[in-house]
């Protein structure tokens, strides 16, 4: 019994590629061509989101190795939706920026349909975890 289907993992890929060029076209240019005036924070913000491009890359070649980079957009674009967009929403307070950013975040409804839960949950989850210290010899 194969762990993960063959489709599965092309799904996997065509995530990791929508991720490599999405940010390899938004993220990169704003590194290679900045100011330096640029404020800290769109710097920083930019970083990550060029380093997860990269990363994405590895994933074409490994999807499964590299779910925890799945789980990462997940976790943060979710995490954006509900704790600063939702409020915003409800007190009517969404300008264009921050409508431009919900559209690009709920564009990550791909990652839960493309990881594997099962086998999310049989590695993750019920699988032991690698031990904390060398057992005496």
């Amino acid at each position: 019994m194969s762990e993960v289907s063959t489709f599965r993992l092309y799904l996997l890929r065509a995530t990791y590629l929508l991720l490599l060029v999405g940010l390899g076209l938004t993220a990169w240019p704003g590194i290679v061509h900045h100011k330096l005036s640029t404020p800290l924070m769109d710097g920083v913000v930019s970083s990550i989101l060029a380093t997860v491009a990269v990363l994405a890359i590895i994933g074409l070649r490994y999807p499964l190795k590299m779910l925890p980079l799945l789980f990462f957009e997940l976790i943060w674009k979710s995490t954006w939706l509900l704790a600063f967009a939702l409020p915003l929403h409800l007190a009517g307070q969404v300008d264009p920026d921050t409508q431009q950013t919900i559209v690009a975040c709920l564009m990550g409804i791909i990652f839960p349909i493309a990881i594997p839960w099962p086998y999310v949950y049989r590695k993750y989850i019920k699988e032991s975890g690698d031990r904390w210290w060398k057992a005496a010899s």
